[in-house]
């Protein structure tokens, strides 16, 4: 004599897939190959706790030469994550730092470096297992 607390069966749309033709995915796609590429990882990384000069950064990232290192800041200023600043000092000084855009990307970035180094053994592990079975 009461009402049912027994939830009711409901159908929803499944959500749609993601078109990678679309404008939107396209656009995504292409945020996601800077950001998403090591060298950008490292550098937002490297800025997130204050501007450094480009020779900071490279001696900070290890492996990276000057002229990748030239390229992933141009890109990542071309996107509106870092801003170079030329202090008109003598030699000249040029500083790089995170936007506003970049610090809220870094964040996200030091989740993706925090879940590989926790993930790390899984992983090598995986890699392992899969060369074992495929260098038959």
């Amino acid at each position: 004599m009461g009402t049912s607390l027994r939830p009711a069966h409901i159908d929803f749309p499944a959500p749609a897939r993601p078109d990678p033709n679309h404008a939107d995915c396209r656009g995504v796609a292409s945020v996601l190959s800077r950001v998403g590429d090591k060298w950008s990882v490292f550098v937002i990384m490297m800025l997130s706790d204050g501007p450094k000069r480009f020779n900071e950064l490279k001696r900070m990232i290890n492996g990276i030469s000057q002229r990748m290192l030239t390229l992933t800041l141009r890109g990542l200023e071309r996107d509106g994550l870092v801003t170079r600043t030329i202090f008109p000092t003598i030699p000249p000084r040029v500083d790089y730092e995170l936007t506003d855009l970049g610090r809220g990307l870094s964040q996200p970035v030091e989740a993706l470096g925090k879940w590989a180094k926790d993930h790390l053994v899984q992983i090598e592990a995986a890699r392992s297992q899969f060369d074992e079975r495929n260098d038959r």
